[in-house]
């Protein structure tokens, strides 16, 4: 059954795996469900073969427009909402989604906005500096005794959610969403304006910007707000310029 959700909006990002095998898994995971866009992030070499192998000739066509890319900052830039997986649970990573509980905002914003689906490596998952991009944390719901999940399992849940969330008809869709590149300038500018004032410690401005992003993040800010935003940041900045002479 096809999707009525936009999947040429939604790819899944593979944040340095370590097997080839798991990409080509991964890969007809993703087909089985209706997504056909994967990324692979991080400067290792894959057996392409093996990667072929475990795909099956059916989501040969997904293989063949793998995107490589050598930093996760570059494979995240033209995406407007971003959702990474975890299975910590650490008070900086929250909050927490479950696959069924996000796969609706997933299928109503990829009407109108390029979405991400991160996951990372096979033994140590997403760090803390990787999850700062998303906009939401997903933690699938697995035994207490057996918590990891297979790569390439975790991206069928996942898939198979969106599919199952986007079969009735959205009744909203979403404006188009800030791309994640224009939300890291702007809490370039956020940092360094809020350094200037003395808001932030210079010695330690990543502190408070951690809680900013994750409060900016809730809102899934429209490229007009990000505008709006780096407009204040600038008359707060040519103000505090005109105090100092």
């Amino acid at each position: 059954m096809d999707l009525p959700a936009k999947t040429k909006n939604i790819s899944v990002i593979l944040q340095k795996p370590k097997y080839a095998g798991n990409i080509g898994a991964a890969a007809r995971a993703a087909k089985n469900m209706g997504i056909s866009n994967l990324v692979v992030a991080g400067s290792a070499k894959y057996d392409q073969e093996e990667i072929k192998k475990r795909s099956t000739h059916l989501a040969a066509d997904v293989v063949e427009k793998i995107k490589y890319v050598d930093d996760i900052r570059a494979a995240l830039d033209k995406f407007s909402y971003i959702v990474g997986t975890t299975a910590r649970k650490g008070a900086a990573r929250g909050p927490f989604f479950t696959p069924r509980t996000i796969a609706e905002k997933i299928t109503a914003v990829s009407q109108n906005n390029k979405v991400a689906l991160m996951f990372g490596p096979e033994d140590t998952g997403l760090t803390n500096d990787e999850l700062r991009y998303c906009h939401a944390v997903v933690v699938i719901p697995s035994s207490r005794k057996f918590t990891s999940l297979n790569l390439s399992h975790a991206v069928m849940i996942m898939c198979y959610e969106i599919l199952l969330a986007s079969l009735p008809a959205c009744a909203e869709i979403p404006p188009k969403l800030a791309r994640s590149s224009e939300l890291e300038d702007m809490y370039e500018q956020i940092k360094t304006v809020l350094t200037r004032i003395g808001f932030l410690n210079p010695q330690n401005p990543d502190y408070w910007m951690t809680h900013i992003r994750r409060l900016f993040n809730r809102t899934s800010l429209l490229a007009r707000d990000v505008k709006i935003i780096r407009g204040i940041c600038r008359q707060i900045q040519w103000y505090n310029n005109q105090k100092n002479t």
